[in-house]
């Protein structure tokens, strides 16, 4: 337990200097716009989205495979500046509601800010921040219609936990989308012990393999995983002092891309 709350106070750290802005981060970049087109977010998605929410913190486009219906009541966890969930606000449109939850204060405070700056541009008041942590989370039983995660359960140091969450808020024949970043092999011990890994999803990541079992454990079925190579070509292409810092104690010749590959995962509670 102990060293589990450590984890989450170092993830915490690094996720308040982000949100301060003196820091880049998790699957992250220095040129966010360049990342979320290259990992499959459109013009139109990115056009809705008020100034500051994309910090380039992403791995994936979970809303994108999600499929997001008017009505729907989503659950974005480890929210941060609020870039997916106000995407997926804008997908449900004004009689659904977006929910993001996350651990670290000035990530709530910036997301909460943005807020009102969504509001003026779309004319849509569903999105609600909270302050929690994923293994945790400070919503409802069956209240959720689907739960997306944009490369935040690696931070966790207890995934198990994280799925059993996913699986009590949501509603029957609700679905979990998620993306996230998964092993292809066991790491060097030099990047384990790394703290930009950990704060970079890179150090958390387990085998695909072990995602579905936990995913299953929890009590989802029909667990579908979709690998995407490039998305990690993108991210080590983007000038992320985090990725750099990781890069270095690989081994001679080895990319990332050789260790780690990004994933999506849709689930469904039946």
């Amino acid at each position: 337990m102990e060293s589990n709350e450590k984890i989450r106070e170092a993830v915490r750290k690094g996720y308040g200097e982000i949100a301060k802005g003196s820091s880049c981060g998790c699957c992250g970049s220095s040129s966010p716009s360049k990342l979320a087109k290259g990992i499959g977010y459109t013009k139109q998605e990115l056009a809705a989205l008020p100034d500051g929410a994309n910090m380039g913190l992403s791995c994936g486009n979970p809303t994108a495979i999600a499929n997001l219906q008017p009505s729907q009541v989503v659950l974005d966890l480890g929210s941060g500046g609020g870039f997916d969930c106000f995407i997926a606000a804008k997908k449900v449109g004004k009689k659904g509601k977006a929910i993001g939850v996350d651990m670290t204060p000035d990530m709530l405070s910036k997301a909460r800010v943005n807020i009102s700056k969504f509001t003026k541009k779309t004319g849509l008041a569903n999105v609600e921040f909270r302050l929690g942590e994923i293994e945790h989370l400070p919503v409802a039983d069956k209240s959720v219609d689907v739960v997306i995660s944009n490369c935040v359960i690696n931070l966790s140091p207890a995934k198990q936990q994280v799925w059993n969450e996913i699986v009590r808020v949501l509603k029957p024949k609700g679905k979990a989308c998620i993306s996230d970043l998964a092993l292809k092999s066991p790491l060097p011990k030099k990047v384990l012990k790394s703290a930009a890994a950990l704060v970079s999803c890179v150090a958390g990541a387990v085998l695909i393999d072990d995602t579905i079992k936990m995913a299953r454990k929890a009590g989802l079925k029909k667990i579908d995983i979709e690998e995407k190579v490039y998305n990690i070509d993108v991210m080590a292409d983007c000038s992320d002092p985090l990725y750099k810092e990781v890069k270095q104690y690989l081994p001679k010749g080895k990319k990332l891309s050789d260790y780690i590959v990004s994933i999506n995962v849709t689930a469904f509670k039946l």
